[in-house]
């Protein structure tokens, strides 16, 4: 038997042209790079993600999955209050009142009516973006970083959840 092994290798995030680069996303599978603004400081607190109807919590974490070697999946904070998500949110992300190491130590999740009843604000993102895989960039806080000082999340990124 004859086996066949084919890799493609990501297209670059970045071309660049007359020394300035510009941002082309790649949406090629992979993780995606998850960009946004919440209406308060939810950044030590735990995501879940609500249905459509924000009436039921429809994904949340595993306390043994928040924590990470010796530190938490905290979101990476940009420029002008963005920050890049490193837990797995969408647009209908919701955060409980408690931090993740306060979730961590609890044996069991909690049943769905309480973890609901911890929900700080049912609508805290103001503003997300998809920018694309996450394995695709070269430096991605440099980069994410750019788009936001030269005002292109609307325009470069696919708009999740706009103003």
């Amino acid at each position: 038997m004859i086996y066949f092994i084919a890799c493609r290798t990501p297209e670059k995030s970045i071309v660049q042209s007359n020394s300035i680069k510009e941002f082309v996303p790649d949406y090629s599978i992979g993780p995606p790079t998850i960009v946004y603004k919440t209406n308060a400081d939810y950044s030590k607190n735990v995501p879940v993600i609500l249905s459509d109807d924000k009436t039921t919590v429809v994904s949340y974490p595993h306390p043994s999955d928040v924590k990470i070697g010796n530190g938490f999946p905290y979101p990476t904070i940009l420029s002008n209050g963005y920050l890049m998500d490193n837990r797995g949110i969408s647009k209908n992300v919701a955060f409980l009142k408690l931090t993740y190491e306060e979730y961590s130590k609890l044996k069991n999740p909690l049943s769905l009516k309480d973890m609901y009843d911890l929900i700080i604000d049912k609508n805290p993102v103001t503003e997300m973006y998809d920018c694309g895989n996450k394995q695709a960039f070269t430096n991605l806080t440099e980069q994410l970083n750019g788009l936001i000082k030269n005002n292109q999340l609307k325009t470069k990124c696919k708009v999740l959840k706009g103003l």
